[in-house]
């Protein structure tokens, strides 16, 4: 299973696969089996209601849509996902960002993710698709 970070799923949903990384296409095109933590639909909502980010259709639709057309699962974020983020290194200051990569971690996946400061995380060797 391959973990999309928020801005991943957002890109590859709203953009396809040019807006994405030949190391995150590439990932997506060895495992089907794609996953979001429910905390990147939560992040999708706060950007919208930010300004951060416009979608075609309103936040809570796209979602839906993103998700059930899409083939990919949500996964809740549990107490064990949120055990596990408190205890990372204290690398990325973003708490949703904490808890996707715990997601990842907790579930035995590999995290498709563009951010800069993943690869800092030693927990996510060999695991973490992006630039």
């Amino acid at each position: 299973m391959i973990v999309l970070d928020t801005h991943v799923w957002i890109k590859w949903i709203i953009n396809g696969d040019s807006a994405l990384t030949k190391s995150v296409v590439n990932a997506l095109a060895i495992d089907s089996h794609w996953a979001v933590s429910a905390i990147s639909c939560f992040e999708v909502c706060l950007l919208v209601k930010q300004g951060k980010l416009q979608l075609p259709l309103p936040a809570e639709v796209w979602i839906k849509e993103g998700l059930d057309n899409s083939g990919i699962d949500s996964l809740p974020v549990t107490c064990d996902i949120l055990q596990k983020a408190a205890m990372l290194p204290d690398i990325h200051r973003d708490p949703a960002d904490r808890i996707i990569i715990a997601t990842t971690l907790v579930h035995n996946a590999k995290l498709a993710s563009m951010d800069s400061v993943f690869p800092d995380y030693m927990e996510l060797q060999g695991i973490l698709f992006g630039k």
